[in-house]
């Protein structure tokens, strides 16, 4: 699957996703782009796009892209919070349709 890491996620966390093809938003030349523009790009090219953003979904409204917002809930976007959550990342990305947001959580 390819999937797109926002600016706010740890670049590191792709070296946890081995099975995927997974970018940045710093890699894809789209740095300091706003959420709107952001995901109509990451759309054209990505499955789903990952993020810690928790009012992305509230703002943008990911059932009008092709893609999936998958919101990672932690305490922080440290990457020792968000390493926990790659279980429930992993069986989400299994059962992810486009036109949809996701939140993850440890244990789910």
């Amino acid at each position: 699957m390819r999937l797109l890491l926002d600016e706010c996620v740890p670049a590191r966390l792709r070296q946890a996703l081995p099975g995927h093809e997974v970018a940045t938003v710093v890699q894809a030349g789209w740095s300091g782009v706003k959420n709107g523009r952001l995901l109509a790009l990451a759309a054209a090219r990505y499955d789903a796009f990952i993020t810690v953003d928790k009012n992305l979904p509230y703002q943008q409204n990911p059932s009008a892209l092709p893609l999936a917002v998958i919101v990672l809930d932690a305490v922080s976007n440290e990457l020792h919070h968000l390493l926990p959550l790659v279980p429930a990342l992993e069986a989400a990305l299994g059962t992810l349709v486009p036109h949809s947001h996701v939140s993850v959580k440890a244990g789910r």
